[in-house]
């Protein structure tokens, strides 16, 4: 077995070390500072409802590092929602539908942990088969058990706050199954309706182009 350098840089280094650098490491997997929606690249303000909603693709492995899987590798697209509520009163998420929107007009809903699992393990996630004799059905044994990492970053990261009061901003991801798809974002967008102020209307529907987000992306990079 080949070393990695890695490896023999571990092995070297003395434990107490190791053991300090233990909950640096642990920490890496930490939601983003949150920050106000306006503040992104591909943003709509609604100023008569005084709310801002903004969608955040984390389509590089650089950003993606903060999770624990690898969700670009198997088709899945993390969206960073970011709302911010400048009105004076609360408004709730709590009906809320929050679609991918593909540029051919196709609806993609947000997956569960379970969904992103299937997809990345799909043929474990199906379990063996035991053949019997005869004219006997196999017998199909039970799939291993969830995928823990997964769980762990639905749990840290997804998009939680059924809430979102005054002068507050509430951030999370949601995970998006783009697998068939060869560009996701480019023509696509964020469509979120069903927001309801504090007196139970529904508010006017968001949509957040992502091209947005890929202008301010390229010209970064220029």
């Amino acid at each position: 077995m080949i070393k990695s350098s890695t490896m023999k840089t571990l092995r070297a280094t003395p434990l107490f070390l190791l053991l300090l650098a233990l909950p640096v490491m642990a920490s890496d997997h930490a939601p983003p500072a949150v920050q106000p929606a306006t503040a992104f690249a591909a943003f709509e303000v609604h100023d008569d409802e005084k709310v801002a909603i903004a969608a955040e693709p984390y389509d590089t492995r650089e950003k993606a590092a903060i999770f624990r899987v690898d969700y670009l590798g198997h088709g899945v697209m993390p969206v960073r929602l970011i709302v911010t509520n400048n009105g004076a009163r609360p408004i709730s998420l709590r009906d809320a539908r929050i679609l991918f929107l593909t540029a051919a007009g196709d609806k993609i809903q947000a997956a569960e942990p379970e969904d992103v699992e299937r997809l990345m393990t799909r043929k474990e996630r199906e379990g063996s088969k035991i053949p019997l004799p005869g004219p006997l059905p196999p017998i199909k044994l039970k799939p291993k058990a969830s995928n823990k990492a997964i769980e762990e970053d639905f749990n840290t990261f997804e998009y939680g706050a059924l809430v979102v009061e005054p002068h507050t901003t509430r951030a999370g991801f949601l995970f998006y199954d783009v697998s068939d798809l060869d560009n996701p974002l480019q023509g696509a967008k964020l469509h979120l309706h069903k927001l309801r102020n504090a007196d139970g209307n529904e508010l006017f529907y968001f949509e957040i182009p992502f091209d947005k987000y890929l202008k301010s992306k390229s010209s970064q990079m220029n």
